[in-house]
């Protein structure tokens, strides 16, 4: 069964690397009467890159990183946001995804990002929503919520949308306009959106075709 690569690094990598992340420091929580209030364990200021075949493909942030180990349901929680990039062969990043906060269940093997959720793909579009869901069993990504999309071409809104987890092919289950743009205006039209209006944050930055 094929994996993607961003389920590999969210889903596996997680647990083995951050454990022995530079810089990053781990408190044991004790001395609470219900201990399925707090976290078991609080990582902070966790930072690391990711090789694949000996190139670092991906960078991982979270300002806080804590588990819920003794929880009726366990899970794991970034209060402080949570942040993914992924790399091309030259370092420059082609995809990114990031929230505000980041909860994953474990038992049901999905997360959920919330508040100022942005995602960009390998196709340069960006996905701007309040609260995204990412099933990691279905092998799926979907939202209910308010959906703002730009491509090279379009904005597309909506509400309610389903995706592969690769994020390249997805479906609005309501669309509310599409409007044909400029790309040097997307800019522009995008502060409208103030509901999912994100922190900035470093474009995407397209691949330079070498001429013929």
């Amino acid at each position: 069964m094929r994996v993607s690569r961003w389920g590999l690094v969210l889903f596996v990598a997680f647990p083995v690397l951050w454990s022995a992340c530079s810089g990053s420091k781990n408190e044991m929580v004790k001395g609470f009467d219900d201990a399925t209030e707090v976290p078991t364990l609080r990582t902070l200021d966790v930072e690391t890159l990711i090789s694949d075949s000996g190139i670092t493909r991906y960078r991982i942030k979270a300002p806080e990183w804590l588990i819920y180990e003794n929880a009726k349901e366990p899970y794991w929680y970034f209060p402080r946001g949570l942040h993914v990039e992924k790399f091309d062969s030259v370092f420059a990043t082609e995809a990114l995804i990031q929230g505000d906060t980041a909860t994953y269940f474990k038992t049901k093997q999905l997360w959920r990002l919330d508040k100022n959720v942005r995602i960009e793909n390998i196709k340069e579009e960006v996905f701007l929503t309040s609260q995204i869901f990412w099933d990691q069993r279905k092998r799926e990504i979907y939202s209910d919520s308010f959906i703002h999309i730009e491509t090279p071409d379009e904005v597309i809104e909506g509400y309610g949308f389903t995706s592969n987890e690769q994020m390249t092919r997805y479906r609005i289950r309501r669309t509310s306009g599409i409007f044909p743009i400029k790309r040097d205006s997307v800019a522009s039209d995008s502060s409208r959106v103030d509901s999912v209006a994100p922190k900035p944050v470093p474009a995407v930055r397209a691949k330079q075709r070498k001429k013929s």
